[in-house]
């Protein structure tokens, strides 16, 4: 097989193997890719001792963006300014540039815009709806996270597992509009929840973070999240279990590697871009179920349901 390039679902795929002991070689036949592809990537994008999927998929991201192949040539900004300027909407000239062999994304044109805005430019005079852009629907505006305590404040005993009742928290979203899956798990025991919820507010995280915590709440020290917004009512779930709430530092997933691996495992069950309203609490279970009974060299092969309820029940 020659080179190619990995997707976001085949690096969910390499962390979910990863995780379960499976040898380069066999994680390429899987993902139907030669395993120079595998080492590279690993190489590339692997912080410290753990591969982030989510991380490796923005880093790579990036690189293409900065890549010069996609870059926009000069002449051809010059003549979206042209057009801006006779009063053409993003939309038209996307269109147009796109039949003439020379594509640009109506979004990145917009984007331009607002740059130019910002730089004291006035192309944004040329739109037709003033310096707006007006979108379908009304959106909310994410609540601020407010009163946040970093990572670097959490206990040094998190960090070696040694622990039980440490937990890394996060979202994973549906189609655009479906809805999102709260996800948790247990540092220790690598005991995983999951719960659908309607939005990815931070009412609706916080209302599904209380209800899955609170049945092993003397079993909750800590919770470690992202810097995502849906986290606004970390003070509100902290109170609830009687717990600390910690975020890790920006751009840095890999400090909640174990919840991102988990995620990749959930993502078997609950394909990208599935549409949630169309996902039964019934298929939320079973994943759960089966993620919870499956063993994990990490665990010298036990399941992180069996390990979680001895760990209760000494406790």
């Amino acid at each position: 097989m020659k080179y190619q390039q990995l997707t976001e679902g085949r690096r969910y795929q390499i962390s979910a193997l990863l995780e379960q002991g499976v040898s380069v070689t066999k994680i390429a036949r899987a993902i139907g890719c030669h395993r120079s592809s595998v080492y590279r990537e690993l190489n590339r994008n692997t912080g410290g001792e753990i591969y982030c999927p989510q991380q490796a998929h923005e880093t790579s991201l990036e690189r293409k963006r900065k890549a010069a192949k996609y870059k926009i040539p000069p002449e051809r900004i010059e003549f979206i300014r042209l057009l801006i300027e006779h009063d053409w909407s993003p939309e038209q000239i996307s269109e147009v540039l796109a039949a003439s062999g020379m594509p640009v994304s109506h979004e990145w044109i917009y984007q331009y815009i607002a740059d130019d805005k910002v730089q004291g430019g006035k192309l944004y005079r040329h739109l037709r709806q003033g310096h707006k852009r007006y979108r379908k629907g009304k959106r909310t505006k994410a609540e601020a996270i407010k009163n946040a305590v970093s990572i670097d404040e959490r206990p040094d005993v998190v960090d070696t597992r040694e622990r039980f009742g440490d937990w890394e928290i996060d979202t994973v979203l549906g189609k655009h509009g479906t809805g999102a899956i709260v996800t948790l798990l247990e540092r220790k025991s690598r005991f995983f929840l999951i719960q659908k919820v309607d939005s990815k507010s931070a009412k609706d995280v916080a209302k599904a973070t209380i209800e899955l915590l609170r049945p092993y709440k003397e079993h909750v020290h800590t919770i470690t999240s992202d810097n995502g917004r849906e986290f606004a009512y970390h003070e509100s779930i902290a109170d609830a279990l009687d717990a600390e709430f910690y975020f890790a530092h920006p751009y840095s997933s890999w400090e909640r590697g174990a919840n991102e691996n988990a995620n990749g495992l959930l993502r078997q069950y609950v394909p990208k871009g599935s549409n949630l309203r169309e996902i039964g609490d019934d298929v939320i279970q079973l994943a759960m179920s089966r993620i919870n009974f499956r063993p994990k060299k990490c665990l010298g092969f036990k399941q992180p349901a069996v390990i979680f309820q001895e760990m209760c029940m000494a406790a």
